[in-house]
C-alpha cells in the first residue's frame, strides 16, 4: 500500500501540472477571457484569532464538472481539487466534492492575512474572494492611579492601557455600578498594532472607600477582559451618641449611661466628652467613649457633647439631658388605640345610615290620605262649627278634602 501511494502521488501531480498547462494555454488563446465574479461560486470572509484555525469554504451552486481550486493572496495554488501543491502543511483538506472545496489553515499568523481566491475553471473562469482577518488580542490591561490614598471631596485621575492589539480595543470604566466616561487615545505602532489608553477623572466621597474602579477592555478576540483597582478614601469621623440607659424618661435619682460611636478613616484614636457652657459633673465617669453619671438631679441638665477627630478633621454629636421629677410619667392615663376608636366610630356611622334607610323605606310605603271633620262639610258651612255639624249630619255628597303626611 505504501509504494503504490508513493507512485500514485507523483502521477497525480503530473496530471495537475498537465491540467494547469492545458488551462493556461486555453486562457492564453482567449486572453480577453478575464475571470468574472459569479453568484454561482460563493465563499465567506473569515475572522480568526492569531494562533487558532481558519476555515475557507469554496461552494458551487451548480457545477458542470468544472475544476475548483483555492489560491492564496499571492495567487499561488493551495488546493487544486483535492490535491495540495503548496508545501505549507498548515493547510489541510476538510471536504471535497463537486460542490465544495473546504480547507483549514491552522496556527494562523498575521502574515496569513489577506484575500484568498476561490476559482472555478469555466469559460470564462469564475472567482469568489474570502478575506481572512487576523485578530490579535491586547495584553492584560493595566490601571495606573494618580493618588494611592485619597481624601473625601478630592478629585483623582486614573488611566487604563490595552497594548498591542489588532484591531484597536475599546475601553469602558465602571465605579461600582456607575459608569464613568473616559477619554481614549489610540496609537498605531510600526508593526501595525494598536495601543489604546483611556483616562478618567472623578471626585470621591467617603462612600467610595473600598469601591472598585473597573477598566473593561472590549475586543473581538477576547471576552471579560478587565482590571480593577479598589479606592482607598480617608474621611473625617462620623459621631453618634447612643443612650444605653435609661430607655425612657431620665428621672432624679436614676443613672445615665451614654456611648459615643465614632467612625472615620483613619479611625479616631480618642474621643472626648464635654458639657457645653459648663463642666462635666465631678463624679461622672468617662471610660473611652462611654459617659456614666450616677444619681441624676436637675443640676445636671444641659448639653453633653462627644468630640472625635483624626488628621482629616473633627466631628461631634450632642445629647440634651433633662432630668424629670422622680415620679414623672407615673399614673399617666392609659393611651387608647386610635385604630380601635376609629373602628367604633365607623360602626356607629354605618348603623345610623342603615337606620335612616329603613325609616325612609317605611314612610315611603305608608304614605296615604285621611279626612278631617272640617273637610266633610266645609263647602256648605259658614264656619268651622257648622262644618262639623254638617259632617256629623251626614253630608255625604260633599267633595272629599285630602291631606297627606309622611
Amino acid at each position: 500500500m505504501g509504494p503504490r501511494a508513493l507512485i500514485q502521488f507523483p502521477l497525480r501531480l503530473d496530471w495537475f501540472w498537465s491540467c494547469q498547462r492545458t488551462l493556461g494555454s486555453s486562457m492564453d488563446e482567449g486572453a480577453a477571457q478575464e475571470p468574472v465574479v459569479s453568484q454561482n461560486l460563493v465563499t465567506d470572509d473569515v475572522a480568526v484569532v492569531e494562533g487558532e484555525t481558519a476555515i475557507i469554504s469554496c461552494r458551487v451552486k451548480d457545477n458542470d464538472d468544472s475544476v475548483i481550486q483555492l489560491l492564496n493572496p499571492n495567487r499561488q495554488t493551495i488546493y487544486f481539487r483535492d490535491m495540495r501543491p503548496l508545501k505549507d502543511a498548515r493547510f489541510q483538506l476538510v471536504n471535497f466534492s463537486d460542490n465544495e472545496l473546504r480547507v483549514s489553515l491552522s496556527n494562523v499568523s498575521l502574515s496569513d492575512e489577506g484575500r484568498y481566491v476561490c476559482q472555478l475553471y469555466t469559460d470564462p473562469p469564475q472567482e469568489a474572494y474570502a478575506d481572512i482577518t487576523v485578530l490579535i488580542p491586547p495584553g492584560n490591561p493595566v490601571i495606573e492611579s494618580k493618588d494611592e490614598v485619597l481624601s473625601e471631596g478630592n478629585e483623582t485621575e486614573m488611566t487604563c492601557t490595552a497594548m498591542s492589539s489588532k484591531p484597536a480595543a475599546t475601553i469602558r470604566w465602571m465605579k461600582g455600578d456607575k459608569e464613568l466616561k473616559g477619554k481614549p487615545k489610540v496609537e498605531l505602532s510600526y508593526d501595525k498594532m494598536y495601543t489604546v489608553t483611556s483616562r478618567v477623572t472623578f471626585a470621591v466621597s467617603k462612600e467610595d472607600d473600598g469601591v472598585p474602579v473597573i477598566c473593561i477592555v472590549d475586543h473581538p478576540a477576547v471576552k471579560d477582559f478587565l482590571a480593577r483597582k479598589f479606592l482607598e478614601v480617608q474621611y473625617k469621623p462620623e459621631v453618634k451618641i447612643v443612650v444605653e440607659f435609661p430607655q425612657g424618661l431620665t428621672r432624679e435619682g436614676e443613672n445615665l449611661e451614654l456611648t459615643c460611636q465614632a467612625k472615620g478613616k483613619p479611625q479616631p484614636q480618642r474621643v472626648n466628652w464635654l458639657k457645653v457652657d459648663d463642666d462635666v459633673p465631678t463624679h461622672a465617669v468617662i471610660t473611652g467613649g462611654d459617659l456614666y453619671i450616677e444619681n441624676l438631679n436637675k443640676s445636671y441638665n444641659g448639653t453633653y457633647r462627644c468630640v472625635a477627630s483624626n488628621p482629616l478633621g473633627e466631628s461631634f454629636d450632642d445629647y440634651v439631658l433633662y432630668v424629670y421629677d422622680s415620679r414623672a410619667g407615673e399614673g399617666a392615663p392609659r393611651t387608647v388605640d386610635h385604630a380601635v376608636i376609629g373602628g367604633v366610630v365607623a360602626v356607629v356611622v354605618f348603623a345610623m345610615l342603615c337606620l335612616l334607610i329603613v325609616l325612609g323605606r317605611y314612610f315611603a310605603r305608608h304614605k296615604g290620605t285621611y279626612f278631617t271633620h272640617e273637610a266633610k262639610g266645609a263647602d256648605d258651612a259658614a264656619d268651622a262649627d257648622t262644618a262639623i255639624i254638617n259632617a256629623e249630619g251626614g253630608h255625604t255628597n260633599s267633595d272629599e278634602k285630602k291631606e297627606y303626611y309622611i
